[in-house]
């Protein structure tokens, strides 16, 4: 019986490997976080806000339009400071629809506690970082939402 157990595990744990649930996340590093939301965990496949969904009427800087996504500790964050490993990723559109930009909020233990321990980025659409880390535009931005641990689009409870 144990044998059958253990196989069992070494099975499960064989083919989970490598999905998301298991994937190691991304350091302070703009090329690792991309690969990450685009490859390791599809941020598109992530959920919405509840109060956020789909294409929403933005502002600059992030453009006419966005659409923002949230990978499962941000989702499940229901107080302030959201959970360590919280992702939303903002694709930035022009009144035309066309995607703009990718930026990205990264919550990492340790990075920037004076800031909510954030780590910044904004993507051209083919994946290329600039500004990214603690850029003070950012930060300056979201910090009027500081109370909200720096997210604008979405009221944690």
């Amino acid at each position: 019986m144990v044998k059958n157990i253990t196989g069992i595990t070494i099975f499960f744990v064989t083919i989970f490997w490598g999905t998301s649930v298991f994937a190691k996340m991304p350091g302070a590093d703009p090329g690792e976080l991309w690969n990450y939301i685009t490859k390791t965990s599809p941020y598109t496949q992530w959920s919405f806000w509840d109060d956020h969904k789909g294409m929403i009427e933005g502002r600059e800087p992030h453009g006419s339009l966005h659409k923002v996504y949230v990978n499962n500790a941000a989702y499940s964050s229901h107080s302030v400071p959201l959970k360590y490993g919280a992702i939303q990723v903002k694709e930035n559109y022009n009144k035309n629809q066309k995607l703009m930009a990718i930026t990205v909020m990264y919550k990492l233990k340790g990075y920037n506690p004076d800031d909510g321990d954030w780590f910044w980025a904004k993507y051209s659409p083919d994946g290329m970082a600039k500004p990214y880390g603690k850029p003070s535009g950012c930060i300056g931005c979201h910090g009027a939402k500081a109370d909200n641990d720096f997210v604008i689009v979405h009221d944690i409870e």
